[in-house]
């Protein structure tokens, strides 16, 4: 279970990256874009574009599946139900975080294996 949350801060991670190159296109879909007037409280603008090729919206697809997959298989995993109730938000937090520490003796984060 420690591998798929893993994989999943990285398949979040390569996500994020994807959605926020700035050479992909503010749109999905083909738009004209608009301009707000300047007396506007917050005025707005974007540029036309012709969308997501077809590529960037397969790749969009397939990292946002591998997202959900990996979500699947840690939130659902069996661990979970052998714990009490209310152990179960901190053993998740602890498995959360258990790629920010080094854990010699195989204490906490070693038990949500």
């Amino acid at each position: 279970m420690r591998e798929a949350q893993q994989q999943l801060h990285q398949a979040r991670a390569e996500l994020r990256a994807f959605l926020a190159d700035p050479d992909l296109p503010w749109s999905v879909e083909p738009h004209d874009g608009w301009t707000d007037p300047q007396d506007r409280w917050y005025p707005t603008q974007r540029p036309a574009t012709t969308g997501w090729t077809e590529e960037q919206q397969q790749t969009a697809q397939a990292l946002r599946a591998r997202e959900l997959e990996l979500v699947i298989a840690v939130s659902g995993h069996p661990f979970w139900s052998t714990l009490d109730r209310g152990q179960v938000v901190a053993a998740r937090m602890a498995l959360k975080r258990a790629h920010e520490q080094e854990d010699p003796d195989g204490g906490a984060a070693a038990a949500a294996e």
